[in-house]
C-alpha cells in the first residue's frame, strides 16, 4: 500500500478546504495535502456565471443528492446539490455574496462558541475579499475573492427596485458593509470579469504552484485512521480501486462539508451509538451530536408574466442565446454574466422584531417556479425564503459502504414558525410587484397565480413547489456542551488530532447567503491553527485549561 506524509492532511476541496490548503501552505516549512473526492474544475459552465443552472444536478461535478420524501414538502425528494470537485460548492452556486447580520453570528457565542463572534470575524470576511467597487472600512481590498457588483442590470431590475421603496423598503447601495433593516438592494457576485471566482481560482490555483501543497484528486476517503482517540491520517482510495495510506505528522482538518464531513465521522466509528450500530460499525468515540442539527433555507418563488421589458427568458433560446455567447466571448457581458439573482431584498414579518425574509429576484423565470429551464416568453421571478428556520434535521449513514449517500432529512417547515412565515413572505412579496412601478409591466402572476388567495392555499404551494437554497449548515456544531461536535478551535471533542473546518459547525444558520461565512470561518480557522493569540483565542484556550 502507497503511503503519502504531510503536516496536515485536509479532507475535501471545496471552499474551506481550499482556503485552508492556501493559507496553511504560506509557511513553507508545513507540508499540506489536500484530498478531493472529485475531479478538477476543468467543466466550461462552472466558469461562465449563468452555467450554475446546468450544474445543480451534474453527473460528475455534483454528489446527486436528495433529501428524504417528506409530509411537510409535498411527499417529495428535494435535489439538494453540492459540490464535488475542486471548489466544491463555490464552483457551483449562484455567486451571491452576501454577508451575514452581526446578530447572526453573535449568537454563535452566545450558545457556547467562544470567540465566535461578528466583531472578531469581520476582519476575516474582509481578508478573504477584493472588493472592486472602492474603498471601505468593513471591505476587503486585497483577498482573493473577487467581488463585484452587477454590470448594467436590465431595466426592469430598476423598476424592482423603485417599487419596493413605494412598498416601504430603504435602498442600500451595498448591503455588505452597512447595518441592515428592511431594504432593496443589488447582488453582489464572486466573479472577476466575465469568470466566477471560486475558491478553488482564487486560493487553490495560486497555492498549486508551491512546492509544499500537494493536491490529490478523485481520490476517495474512506475512514479517519486511529490510535486510539489520536487521529494519524485517513485511508483512500483512487478511481482505480488503489488504496492509499496518508499520514498527519500534525492533525486531519475534514472540510468535507455538511452532509460528508458527519458522514466521515461516522465511517470511522465517531457519532451517536444507535446511528453507528444500525450501520454495522462499532463507536470508537461517541458523539451524539454528529448529523445532527442540520438547518437550511428553503426557498419558493412568485413568478410573474410580463411585457414591455426585456428579460433573460427570450434572450436564452435560439438566434438570441447565440448572440448572447458571441457577446460574452467578445464583451463578457450579456445574459451569461448573470448569477442567480440580480436584485434582493430583506423584509420583516409580523413574527419577528428584524428582517426574517430575504428575496431573490431574477429577470427571468423557470417553468413551474423551480430553478431549471427558462420560461419562452418574458418573465421575472422573485424567490422567498425565511432567514432563520426553526426546522432542525439529520444527515446520517445508512451503512457501512462509502459509496452510499447518507439519508439527508432538512425537516423543512416542521416548525409551525416557518410555515407561517413562508406565507407572509409571499404575501410582501406580491405587495411588492402590486406597486405602480413595476405593475405596469405585469401581465399576470403565474405562480402559484391569483387563484392561491387564502393562507391555506399558499401555504400549499410552499409545501409542493419549495427547494433548498443550497444553504445547509450545523451538522457537526461548535459548543460547549455534550452535543456540541467541536470546541471553539473546531478540534473534534474527545478526539486529539482532528479537527473540522466547513458549514457544519456553524451552531446555526445565518440570516442571508453562507458562502461568505464559510470563506469567514475557514480564513479564521486557518489563523486559530497558526497562531491562537492573533484569532481572539488565548483567553478561551486558557479557561479551557483551567
Amino acid at each position: 500500500m502507497k503511503r503519502l506524509t504531510a503536516d496536515y492532511v485536509i479532507v475535501g476541496a471545496g471552499t474551506a478546504g481550499c482556503v485552508l490548503a492556501s493559507r496553511l501552505s504560506e509557511e513553507p516549512n508545513v507540508r499540506v495535502i489536500l484530498i478531493e473526492a472529485g475531479e478538477r474544475d476543468r467543466h466550461p459552465f462552472i466558469h461562465v456565471p449563468a452555467g450554475f443552472v446546468r450544474l445543480l444536478d451534474h453527473p460528475t461535478v455534483t454528489w446527486r443528492y436528495h433529501t428524504e420524501a417528506s409530509v411537510e414538502t409535498g411527499g417529495r425528494e428535494i435535489m439538494f446539490p453540492r459540490g464535488r470537485g475542486l471548489g466544491g460548492s463555490s464552483a457551483i452556486n449562484g455567486l451571491l455574496y452576501v454577508r451575514p447580520f452581526a446578530e447572526d453570528i453573535d449568537s454563535w457565542e452566545a450558545a457556547g462558541a467562544s470567540g465566535w463572534n461578528f466583531a472578531n470575524c469581520l476582519p476575516y470576511y474582509s481578508r478573504s475579499e477584493t472588493w472592486t467597487e472602492g474603498r471601505s472600512a468593513q471591505r476587503g481590498t486585497d483577498g482573493p475573492i473577487q467581488v463585484s457588483r452587477v454590470k448594467n442590470p436590465p431595466e426592469i431590475c430598476a423598476s424592482v427596485v423603485a417599487a419596493a421603496q413605494q412598498a416601504g423598503l430603504d435602498f442600500l447601495d451595498d448591503p455588505n458593509s452597512t447595518t441592515r433593516g428592511p431594504s432593496i438592494w443589488y447582488y453582489q457576485q464572486t466573479r472577476e470579469g466575465r469568470r466566477r471566482s471560486s475558491a478553488a481560482r482564487a486560493y487553490l490555483r495560486p497555492a498549486m504552484a508551491r512546492p509544499n501543497l500537494t493536491v490529490l484528486t478523485g481520490l476517495q476517503v474512506s475512514k479517519l485512521e486511529m490510535t486510539g482517540t489520536q487521529v494519524t491520517g485517513v485511508s483512500a482510495t483512487t478511481g482505480a480501486g488503489n488504496p492509499l495510506d496518508i499520514r498527519a505528522k500534525r492533525e486531519v482538518i475534514i472540510s468535507a462539508g455538511v452532509i460528508g464531513t458527519p458522514k466521515l465521522l461516522e465511517l470511522s466509528g465517531i457519532g451517536d451509538r444507535d446511528v453507528l450500530d444500525n450501520a454495522g460499525i462499532q463507536t470508537r468515540v461517541a458523539s451524539p451530536g454528529v448529523g445532527s442539527n442540520l438547518q437550511d433555507h428553503y426557498v419558493v418563488r412568485l413568478g410573474f408574466r410580463v411585457r414591455g421589458a426585456g428579460t433573460a427568458n427570450e434572450r436564452s433560446h435560439g438566434l438570441a442565446l447565440a448572440r448572447e455567447m458571441m457577446r460574452y466571448v467578445v464583451s463578457g457581458t450579456g445574459v451569461l454574466t448573470y448569477s442567480a439573482a440580480i436584485v434582493g431584498a430583506f423584509a420583516q414579518t409580523r413574527f419577528a422584531e428584524r428582517p426574517d425574509v430575504q428575496y431573490v429576484i431574477a429577470p427571468g423565470s423557470f417553468a413551474a417556479g423551480r430553478i431549471g429551464v427558462l420560461e419562452a416568453e418574458p418573465g421575472i421571478s422573485c424567490g422567498v425564503w425565511q432567514m432563520r428556520p426553526e426546522s432542525r434535521g439529520h444527515v446520517h449513514i445508512r451503512s457501512n459502504d462509502v459509496a452510499a449517500s447518507p439519508t439527508i432529512a432538512p425537516s423543512y417547515l416542521s416548525h409551525e414558525l416557518d410555515r407561517n412565515t413562508m406565507v407572509e413572505g409571499l404575501k410582501i412579496g406580491r405587495k411588492i410587484f402590486a406597486q405602480p412601478e413595476i405593475a405596469r409591466y405585469i401581465v399576470e402572476e403565474t405562480v402559484p397565480g391569483r387563484a392561491a388567495t387564502s393562507d391555506e392555499a399558499l401555504l400549499q404551494y410552499v409545501r409542493d413547489n419549495g427547494s433548498t437554497v443550497y444553504h445547509a449548515v450545523g451538522t457537526c456544531r461548535m459548543g460547549d456542551d455534550e452535543m456540541s461536535v467541536v470546541d471553539s478551535e473546531l478540534r473534534v471533542r474527545g478526539m486529539t488530532g482532528l479537527r473540522i473546518v466547513d458549514a457544519s459547525v456553524m451552531p446555526s444558520i445565518t440570516s442571508t447567503n453562507t458562502n461568505a461565512t464559510v470563506l469567514m470561518l475557514a480564513e479564521r480557522a486557518a489563523q486559530i491553527i497558526r497562531s491562537p493569540r492573533e484569532a481572539g483565542l488565548t483567553k478561551q484556550r486558557s479557561k479551557e485549561t483551567v
